[in-house]
């Protein structure tokens, strides 16, 4: 008797939950170089205009820019001033700028604040494909709530925003139902000091970056 072959209708089906094949594997992988090769160029781009040169700023200057950002973001948002007393870490990017005409990136860098002291600088880059036209600057920051969530962070070389630690964008909404109480996610964002003529900004596709000094 000959096996069965792979059309056979009496062959066993494949188990649930089986590795991808090959060529799933391939795709993914593809896709995963795609992106990679997207944020390189989102941020040579951005560090190559105009506004990517305005980003350049010593250490010092970076480090004083985030902690006034931060201030600022306490200032208007005391929920963020709330999660800010029980984060492990906090990472802050004074000023991103976000260019596109139809392929878009953004670019900026910013620091890991450890008990309110710089424990390390990162960079924040993103890239997309899509109708868009304009430009914009904003600031963010990233309240990381657990020690999971940090050596995630650490380790990655590269850490993508939405992979891993869960990641939840603070908007007005979202806020009202934040206290002490309720804080069970990985890592909540906040965006604030947003100027331009694009839409609303997002961390999608975005990711952040130690930079070796």
């Amino acid at each position: 008797m000959h096996p069965p072959s792979p059309s056979d209708p009496t062959r066993p089906a494949a188990p649930s939950g089986a590795s991808p094949c090959a060529p799933e594997r391939a795709e993914l992988k593809t896709r995963r170089e795609v992106h990679e090769t997207l944020l390189a160029g989102a941020a040579v781009t951005l560090l190559a205009s105009p506004a990517g040169l305005a980003l350049a700023a010593s250490d010092a200057d970076l480090e004083k820019d985030a902690a006034r950002a931060l201030g600022t973001l306490y200032r208007q948002n005391p929920t963020a001033a709330v999660i800010g007393k029980q984060a492990k870490a906090i990472l802050v990017f004074p000023k991103i700028v976000k260019a596109g005409l139809v392929f878009g990136g953004s670019y900026g860098e910013g620091v890991l604040m450890q008990a309110g002291q710089v424990t390390a600088h990162f960079n924040s880059v993103s890239a997309s494909w899509g109708w868009q036209a304009g430009a914009q600057t904003y600031s963010y920051a990233l309240f990381l709530m657990t020690d999971g969530a940090l050596k995630h962070m650490e380790q990655a070389k590269g850490w993508e925003l939405g992979v891993g630690p869960t990641v939840v964008v603070v908007n007005e909404g979202v806020a009202r139902n934040l206290s002490t109480q309720t804080l069970k996610d990985d890592v909540y964002a906040f965006f604030s000091d947003q100027q331009g003529l694009m839409a609303g900004v997002s961390i999608e596709g975005t990711k952040v970056t130690r930079l070796k000094h």
